[in-house]
């Protein structure tokens, strides 16, 4: 298993900075989020650069609007591609939202019967990821929002998955029993790894309620030998730089102790 560090846990940061302390502290790698930093310029040479520090396991499609990037569709397929290039084995991306209307990127996903090879060749891994209940009433803003369909919705079009505890979380305290159903499926190739609690998403462990040293102890049994993706808002971790090392190591610690198979 390896454990990899999101650029989005440190995004208020230069991403060369947020490398150096992932490298630093002892991280496998790291997921980039395509963010403002891809508005211009070569973004293929912004990525080398990167390689060059740190290996990056995982390209996560915007979830902004971006200059020069286009909408939805147009997104992830420019993400695909810069991977391809960059030699990056795995997109991630969120389903489409129905609270945001985007009716033409869920009938653009439908359509395909193998999202492998029609998207990207084979040469890179595509994963969707489960997305969360949020606002006072609780509601699921996706397509997708339900275990059953999404399970589906998957295998039919040959797509793989990125699992997130937080978001699954955020329904439910006791979402082991989904995530097995999931993994049962032979189709996750990523998990983002952090709490859930008092309404708010992407905590340290143990700054909300979820079971994560169970998950963990589970996801250890089951053999999971792809990556453990560490996804923290930035506001869980200290301003200094020294302050923040600290902190990924004492959390970098604690994933290594409860993955370790006996």
């Amino acid at each position: 298993m390896k454990h990899i560090l999101s650029a989005g846990s440190l995004y208020t940061l230069p991403l060369e900075t947020i490398f150096n302390i992932a490298a630093a502290v002892g991280f496998d790698g790291v997921e980039v989020i395509i963010s403002y930093d891809f508005q211009y310029g070569d973004n293929a040479e912004l990525i080398r650069q990167l390689q060059q520090i740190m290996p990056i396991t995982s390209l996560h499609a915007p979830f902004l609007v971006l200059d020069n990037w286009g909408n939805r569709i147009e997104q992830l397929q420019r993400t695909i591609r810069l991977a391809r290039e960059t030699g990056v084995p795995l997109v991630n991306f969120h389903p489409p939202a129905w609270l945001s209307l985007e009716f033409g990127f869920w009938s653009w996903l439908k359509k395909f019967k193998d999202m492998q090879r029609e998207l990207a060749d084979d040469e890179v891994e595509v994963t969707i990821e489960n997305m969360p209940w949020s606002g006072p009433l609780g509601v699921n803003p996706y397509f997708l929002s339900n275990t059953d369909t999404m399970i589906e919705f998957m295998e039919r079009r040959n797509l793989l998955m990125t699992f997130d505890t937080a978001h699954m979380g955020s329904s439910k305290a006791n979402f082991i029993h989904d995530f097995h159903r999931f993994y049962n499926t032979g189709r996750m190739r990523n998990i983002h790894f952090s709490d859930f609690g008092y309404g708010r998403e992407h905590l340290l462990p143990g700054h909300g309620v979820l079971p994560l040293t169970r998950f963990l102890n589970h996801l250890s049994e089951t053999g999971y030998d792809a990556t453990l993706t560490l996804e923290l808002s930035p506001a869980e971790l200290p301003e200094e730089e020294n302050q923040i090392k600290e902190s990924l190591s004492e959390v970098l610690h604690y994933l290594r102790q409860e993955t370790r198979r006996a």
